[in-house]
């Protein structure tokens, strides 16, 4: 309660500004209105790896081979202007993003089961050092706090450093990634992750990092995203 007594008390004294557009944002999200109702979202998607489709169902790849994590959750479309503050965030810098980005994902995702373990897929010890801080954990910091979950930062650890994804096609991607991550047992085992990235390309990189989880020992594993590529489309990673 008195979290939330301050968090009004800030929200009056220093009003939100648009983080795309600069206007007054609203009372709660620092984006104005026009701007939120821009966020684009998929009219279907994939059961299994929430690739947008024209109708619900799956996807002809997940028919042929399913995921090893049970379901993906990816309540946006990566497109204007979304795309915008993810690359703000991730190249840019700009920290002010995360907490947006944190909130529309726990207002789409909610409500979601108590009992999961929110792990945010780990950067490299060298990307780490060259951003300075993992995008996907300052957005799964906030994301945990709103839904009131568990989190586990150190549970998966990347090993060994690979070239940027957006250079390489599917296949490659998934050659580059295998045994790239480590999964802390002590922390996984027995437990239902959902496992947290910022953008959804081929899948790979969770499918890796869910397989190297399940491995550790969870007894389940989701994988959750703030946005989705669509088709062959290309995110920045």
């Amino acid at each position: 309660m008195v979290d939330e007594w301050r968090r009004n008390i800030l929200r009056w004294l220093f009003p939100s500004s648009c983080l795309l557009c600069g206007d007054q944002g609203l009372e709660d999200l620092a984006l104005c209105r026009g701007c939120r109702d821009d966020l684009r979202r998929p009219t279907a998607s994939c059961q299994h790896c929430a690739l947008p489709l024209p109708a619900a169902g799956i996807c002809g790849r997940c028919q042929r081979r399913p995921p090893g994590y049970q379901r993906a959750r990816a309540p946006y479309l990566y497109a204007p202007p979304l795309d915008s503050l993810l690359l703000q965030l991730k190249f840019g810098s700009r920290l002010a993003v995360a907490p947006l980005l944190g909130v529309l994902l726990a207002r789409a995702l909610a409500p979601v089961e108590r009992e999961l373990l929110l792990v945010p897929v780990p950067l490299h010890r060298r990307r780490l050092a060259e951003r300075g801080f993992n995008q996907v954990w300052e957005i799964g910091r906030v994301l945990a706090r709103e839904l009131d979950l568990p989190s586990a930062p150190a549970a998966l650890r990347r090993v060994r450093h690979t070239p940027p994804q957006s250079t390489v096609d599917a296949g490659a991607r998934r050659r580059l990634l295998r045994g790239v991550f480590r999964a802390e047992a002590a922390l996984v085992a027995g437990r239902r992750i959902a496992l947290l990235d910022d953008v959804m390309t081929t899948g790979a990189t969770l499918e890796e990092a869910a397989a190297e989880l399940l491995r550790g020992g969870a007894a389940a594993v989701e994988v959750w995203s703030v946005a989705r590529t669509a088709g062959g489309a290309k995110a920045a990673v």
